[in-house]
Order: C-alpha cells, then sequence, then structure tokens
C-alpha cells in the first residue's frame, strides 16, 4: 500500500471510520431487513420480521452526508479547484468502476433467473447518473453517489470563485433558505437535485463540525450548526410521507427525529476523540471497506442470496453479507489502491501540462473566517 501522507495523519479522525462503517451497517440492515432489491418487479425481503427496526436505517445514508461535508472540507484545504477535482475523482471514481461491474457481471452471469441487466445498462452507469440515459442503476444505492457528486461538483466551483471555505457562513444560510424555499413551496425536482434540498442540512453540519474541529469557537458558528441540525432534521422528517408511499411502511417522526439528533451529536462529537484503543491497521481497514461494502451489498447481495436459496434467512443472510465484507475489503485491499493512484497521477500529469496546479500555499486561518 502507498505510505499515506502526513497531513493526512495528523487530521485524520479514527472514530470516523467506525461511524462510517455502523452508517453502512444501517443501510444494509435496511436493505436486508426491510426493503429489499426487486426481482422481477417483486420486492424481495430476507429479514422482514426486523422491519420495526430496519425500516429506520435509511438513516445511515444521510448520515454518510454529514461525515462527507468533513471529509470534503478536509480535502479541499489547501487545493486549487483542479487539485480538488482530481482528488475526489480518482477516490470516488475507480471504486464505483470496478464495483459496479463486478455487479453487473455476476448478475450476467448468476442473476438472470432473477434480474435482468444489459451491456448497454453497464455503459449508461459508467456515467454514474445512469437514468439520465434513460438506463436503470446497475444497483438501487447508487443514487446517494449522484448526490455526492454534485456536491463535489458545488465545492469545486466555490473553490474557483474564491469564497470556499472563506465565506462558509453564507454559503450555508444561503443554500439553507434555497431548501426552505423549495421544500415549502414549489417542490421543483430541478431545484432538489442542483442544490440537493433534500439532504443539503447533513453536508452543512459536516462543514460546520469541520470547522470546529480545526479551532472556529464563536457563536456565530454554534448558531450556524443549530440551524443545519434543525434543517437535517426536518429533512429526514419531510422524507418520510414520500418514503412511506414508496416502500409502503409506516414511520413514527419521533422516531426520526431522535435518530437524527443522536447520529449528528455523535459525529460532532466523534471529532473531539483523537485515538481509539484498536488497532490503526484495523480502523483503517473499517474505514476503506465502508465504500465498495456500500457499492457491492445490495445488487450483488441478492444474486448471491437468491442463488443459495428463494427464500432466504438469517443463516444464508449473514453469509451473504459476511462475503461481502470480504469483497470489499479485497476490493479496497488489493484493486482501489492502485487504481487511484494510477487516475490520480495521469490527471495530475494531464493538469500540469495544461498549467493547473493542483496544490496552493499553505492555507493559514482563511479556513476560519467567515462571510
Amino acid at each position: 500500500m502507498p505510505s499515506v501522507p502526513k497531513q493526512q495523519d495528523s487530521t485524520r479522525v479514527p472514530v470516523l471510520d467506525l461511524l462510517r462503517l455502523a452508517a453502512v451497517g444501517a443501510v444494509i440492515l435496511y436493505h436486508y431487513g426491510f426493503w429489499g432489491t426487486a426481482s422481477h418487479g417483486v420486492q424481495k425481503v430476507a429479514m422482514p420480521y426486523l422491519a420495526p427496526v430496519a425500516q429506520y436505517g435509511f438513516l445511515g445514508v444521510p448520515v454518510f452526508f454529514a461525515i462527507s461535508g468533513f471529509v470534503i472540507a478536509y480535502s479541499a484545504e489547501g487545493r486549487t479547484p483542479i487539485g480538488f477535482a482530481i482528488a475526489r475523482f480518482s477516490r470516488i471514481y475507480p471504486t464505483f468502476v470496478i464495483c459496479m461491474t463486478l455487479t453487473f457481471l455476476t448478475t450476467l452471469l448468476l442473476g438472470q433467473a432473477h434480474f435482468h441487466v444489459t451491456w448497454g445498462q453497464w455503459l449508461a452507469n459508467l456515467f454514474i447518473a445512469a437514468p439520465m440515459l434513460g438506463q436503470p442503476y446497475m444497483d438501487d444505492a447508487y443514487w446517494s453517489l449522484v448526490i455526492e457528486v454534485m456536491f463535489y461538483v458545488w465545492v469545486a466551483l466555490l473553490l474557483a470563485w474564491g469564497i470556499f471555505p472563506r465565506k462558509i457562513g453564507t454559503i450555508i444560510l444561503a443554500w439553507i433558505a434555497i431548501t426552505f424555499a423549495n421544500e415549502l413551496t414549489f417542490n421543483l425536482p430541478i431545484v432538489d437535485k442542483l442544490f440537493m434540498a433534500a439532504d443539503s442540512g447533513f453536508f452543512a453540519v459536516g462543514l460546520l463540525i469541520y470547522q470546529h474541529y480545526r479551532g472556529r469557537r464563536d457563536m456565530r458558528l454554534y448558531s450556524l450548526l443549530t440551524l443545519a441540525m434543525g434543517t437535517a432534521t426536518f429533512q429526514a422528517v419531510h422524507k418520510l410521507e414520500r418514503l412511506g408511499v414508496h416502500t409502503h411502511g409506516s414511520f413514527d417522526p419521533r422516531v426520526v427525529t431522535v435518530i437524527c439528533i443522536v447520529s449528528l451529536g455523535t459525529v460532532f462529537a466523534a471529532t473531539r476523540i483523537k485515538s481509539v484503543p484498536l488497532p490503526d491497521s484495523l480502523v483503517r481497514a473499517v474505514g476503506g471497506i465502508t465504500y465498495p461494502l456500500y457499492l457491492l451489498h445490495l445488487q450483488l447481495g441478492y444474486v448471491l442470496l437468491l442463488m443459495m436459496t428463494p427464500v432466504p434467512d438469517a443463516v444464508s443472510t449473514a453469509l451473504v453479507v459476511a462475503g461481502m465484507v470480504v469483497l470489499a475489503w479485497f476490493v479496497w485491499r488489493f484493486l482501489e489502491g492502485p487504481a487511484h493512484d494510477l487516475v490520480r497521477d495521469k490527471l495530475t500529469m494531464l493538469a500540469s501540462r495544461h498549467g493547473w496546479p493542483s496544490r496552493l500555499g499553505r492555507p493559514g486561518n482563511a479556513l476560519l473566517t467567515d462571510g
């Protein structure tokens, strides 16, 4: 494995790696205990008796968004817009292509009795937002990647305009204003997608937690953080109406509110913990497998599950999930690193040829200023 730069070591938050695994675990519980993938249009759920608890696992995804806000704020520090774009693209895209292709080939070879995939679908999914090209996602979990990528695009643009993170307060206030204007009035899909209006509060919480982590302490920050947490909780509860129609489930908004507040509070508390009593290699592995595990667990997992038994049970489900963990580890340990380094180095070299630097000088205290 390539060595990790010392700057990353000094800023790394090991507890966030553990929280990422908890979040993906919640999503897996949701998909196997409440909302399984559809086989020929028929929804299959491996462990429906877990539904009263598993149905709230959908909140694992927005918790990922909050963690992403923190991580992206760090990733953007000291980078030019080009450098940031290269860092994020090389981080998510090679792993996505590897996992998407594994899912496609496994489904094509072993899952045709239950699922239908085509080479055209695989080709469209190379662009991540496959529905824009008239094809379904290779895995239903990919919808969240589109939101992540849109977040990256906005951060790159704000870096290019020279206002991120210098005007972070103004950015978040404007973002939340757009969110409520859309959510409470026209609810336009284009605004929702362009400004991530259904999840903006979670990203904003992560961005503000990073400001606190880097040493900012003032009433404006705490006020913004309270506003962002309230927005995130509102958004999670607001989703329940659409989610209930989509899943035919019944959700308690009080439970969702408590989960949101506790989860976001836990992310904040995690940044205050400098070390954990676990081997560093284990913590890194836990953080490393979460992304490929998220990409692999649903469609590919159900292909294998339905191969084992037409009526999934707890034992077969546990075996499949364990297999997905092992596969995710393999992707992270042996495939992701070389692919990431190759793409990053090629893009950095290309940018350098055009005179586009990837790094700025030392960021100093620019992170701690506010608009």
